[in-house]
C-alpha cells in the first residue's frame, strides 16, 4: 500500500498519521501536485492528493474515503471512531468542522499564492475567511464543551482537529488568532508531541521551518 502526496497537505498528513495509529504498514511517496505535476499525473491522472495505491493497484482518492476503506477492509475491526453512537455523532461533527476549516484554509492559500494579485476578488476572500473562522470557532467551542471527546489521541476527532489547526497556523496565523482558540492550540501542541505526528511532520514547499 502506497500513500502519494506531500505532508504539507493536511489531508495527506491526516491519512499518514491515521494509518500509523491503526498499525497499517504503508509506503509514503512525497510527490507534489505542483512541482512534480507530471510525475503525480503518471500515478493518478486526476492529480489529487492524497492518493492511495492499494495492494491490488486500485487508485483511491479523498482522505475520508481512503480512511473509510482501510478501516472497513484492513484493520480487523480496529477503528479511530467511538463504538458509542452518541459519541460517534459528536466525533463526526468535530471532524466535519476540522475538514471544513482545512478546505477553507486551502482555498485561502491558493487564492493568495496562486492567483495574481490583480485577479483576486476581495468579497470572495472575505467570504471564505468568514467560513474558515466560523469553522474554527465552532470547533473551539466543541473542544471546550466536551474536552473528553478529544482526550483520546487515537480518535479521528483529535487527529483531524490537530492536523487541521497546525496547517492553518502554519499558513494563516494572522487570519486565525491562536489566542482566540486556546483549546485548539493546546490540543495541537499535545498531539504534535506524539510519535505518530513526529514521524510525519508537515514538511513541504511553503511550510515554515519549525
Amino acid at each position: 500500500m502506497k500513500l502519494i502526496g506531500m505532508l504539507d497537505s493536511p489531508y495527506v498528513r491526516r491519512v499518514a498519521i491515521s494509518l500509523e495509529v491503526l498499525g497499517l504498514p504503508f509506503e509514503h511517496e512525497a510527490v507534489s501536485v505542483f512541482s512534480t505535476f507530471e510525475r503525480f499525473q503518471a500515478i493518478n491522472p486526476v492529480v489529487k492528493a492524497p492518493t492511495l495505491i492499494t495492494d491490488d493497484g486500485t487508485v483511491l482518492m479523498d482522505s475520508s474515503l481512503i480512511l473509510q476503506y482501510v478501516e472497513a477492509s484492513l484493520t480487523g475491526g480496529h477503528t479511530l471512531w467511538s463504538p458509542d453512537a452518541a459519541t460517534r455523532l459528536a466525533e463526526f461533527r468535530a471532524v466535519g468542522l476540522a475538514l471544513a476549516a482545512c478546505e477553507k484554509s486551502v482555498q485561502m492559500v491558493y487564492e493568495r499564492q496562486l492567483r495574481p494579485a490583480a485577479a483576486q476578488h476581495a468579497p470572495w476572500i472575505q467570504r471564505v475567511l468568514g467560513q474558515l473562522t466560523a469553522a474554527y470557532a465552532a470547533l473551539e467551542a466543541e473542544i471546550q464543551r466536551q474536552p473528553a471527546l478529544f482526550q483520546n489521541a487515537h480518535s479521528q476527532a483529535a487527529i483531524s482537529a490537530a492536523v487541521g489547526w497546525q496547517f492553518t497556523q502554519s499558513m494563516l496565523a494572522r487570519e486565525v488568532d491562536a489566542e482566540r482558540h486556546p483549546a485548539l492550540a493546546a490540543l495541537s501542541a499535545r498531539m504534535e508531541q506524539r510519535a505518530e505526528f513526529m514521524k510525519y511532520p508537515p514538511r513541504g514547499p511553503g511550510v515554515p521551518a519549525a
